[in-house]
């Protein structure tokens, strides 16, 4: 299942796109927005698969967004403007849509970002590389058992280490793949093949107790329960 959101200032092409969404057993919509400003908040606490993207919009616009978000998720442009085709393809978008979008043409982008999904799920990623001090450093993925807040830092517990770093939540969420690691709480995110046992909403990670928040507590439960 490829997770999705919606982002067009434009309530109709919102509707007819998640019509098409609805249509495609592949496809589910978790959210839509009619401004980048409060999609960048949504996408800061959650993982998404896959973003349909207008360009011309008010308070930021498609462009923008992708240069300032960098997003980790796959990105169709929608939109009614050829102009901004080949800027789209140099921030790596996965197709381009031009007004009016037909179901065909939706059909056939949508089976190109699940191609591409399904390729990179064959090449898993293994490591991740932080900022921490003046260097990268790298970290084996399977090393990882939990990252914590701690004020403008974030601790990333390895089975050998402990990491600092300055780059955000939003940031680590950006690198860490979504199958495998998961936010829980406003100050953890945790890697959810590490997980020993959960009671009473919190989780049990080796020698330390992490607490799930209402926040996080719906989106944490779906994926755990596939």
């Amino acid at each position: 299942m490829i997770n999705c959101i919606i982002i067009d200032d434009e309530p109709l092409a919102i509707e007819k796109l998640s019509r098409f969404v609805d249509q495609l057993p592949t496809l589910k919509l978790a959210e839509s927005f009619t401004s980048a400003v409060s999609a960048i908040a949504y996408l800061n606490d959650h993982s998404v698969d896959l973003i349909f993207l207008d360009i011309e919009m008010k308070d930021l616009t498609g462009i923008q967004f992708l240069e300032s978000v960098r997003p980790e998720s796959k990105v169709i442009i929608t939109t009614a403007y050829e102009a901004y085709a080949l800027k789209g393809y140099e921030l790596q978008v996965s197709d381009y849509l031009l007004k009016p979008i037909t179901f065909e043409r939706f059909v056939k982008a949508c089976e190109k970002v699940s191609g591409e999904i399904s390729l990179q799920n064959r090449n898993p990623q293994k490591k991740i590389f932080v900022k921490t001090e003046y260097r990268l450093e790298g970290i084996d993925l399977d090393d990882i058992l939990y990252i914590e807040g701690m004020g403008d830092y974030r601790r990333i517990i390895t089975r050998s280490k402990k990491i600092m770093t300055l780059q955000s939540f939003r940031e680590l969420t950006s690198l860490l793949p979504n199958d495998k690691f998961i936010r829980v709480h406003n100050s953890y995110m945790v890697a959810l093949d590490k997980i020993e046992k959960i009671e009473r909403n919190r989780i049990y990670i080796y020698d330390k107790l992490i607490p799930v928040s209402e926040t996080y507590s719906l989106e944490f439960y779906a994926k755990i329960n596939r």
